[in-house]
């Protein structure tokens, strides 16, 4: 017997690609909040990429820097898991959460697309800062930062896109017991 796989997501039924997403989402979210949360323990290497201000207020205020990156690395955890939690079946109303998903993966879209553009565009010379700006930090956003939120955001979508509820005209998924992925 010989199998043969065409290697493109699109050869996943519907319920796979959409697990697969969710993964993919949570990743992503698991990656900045590890970020922010290496920060909030005194770690350094990239803090340059966010900003000089972010360097500026770690060396002035690191007590009051490491609770603020704490509180946003348990932010962006449970932004990152909850999606993975309801998709399994783990956390309710799913029906809330799925909305409050879907308004996370537009923000995250919106905030990570407009932010790499502008950065990119600050880098080419295609937009001037007044005063100049920070390299590292436009590096950082251009190329790092904000394109890791626009892929959070996308994996979201595509994850509450491909999860969604029958219509009355017999057409998709959501809300299974599993969470968003019909059963096998």
């Amino acid at each position: 017997m010989r199998l043969v796989y065409g290697g493109g997501m699109g050869d996943l039924p519907r319920a796979d690609r959409s697990r697969a997403w969710v993964w993919v989402a949570c990743a992503a979210g698991l990656l900045h909040a590890g970020a922010s949360l290496y920060w909030a323990l005194g770690g350094r290497m990239l803090l340059e990429t966010v900003g000089q201000w972010a360097v500026g207020l770690a060396e002035d205020a690191p007590l009051a820097a490491g609770l603020g990156l704490g509180v946003v690395a348990a932010l962006k955890a449970i932004a990152a898991v909850v999606p993975v939690a309801v998709a399994r079946g783990r956390v309710g109303p799913a029906r809330f959460w799925r909305a409050v998903s879907w308004v996370g993966a537009v923000v995250l879209i919106v905030y990570g697309a407009f932010n790499t553009v502008i950065a990119q565009a600050v880098l080419a010379g295609l937009v001037r800062a007044d005063g100049g700006y920070d390299e590292a930090a436009m590096i950082g956003h251009a190329w790092l930062w904000d394109p890791l939120f626009l892929v959070w955001g996308l994996a979201l979508a595509a994850h509450l896109w491909l999860s969604r509820r029958p219509t009355r005209r017999g057409a998709t998924a959501t809300q299974y017991p599993t969470g968003g992925v019909p059963s096998p």
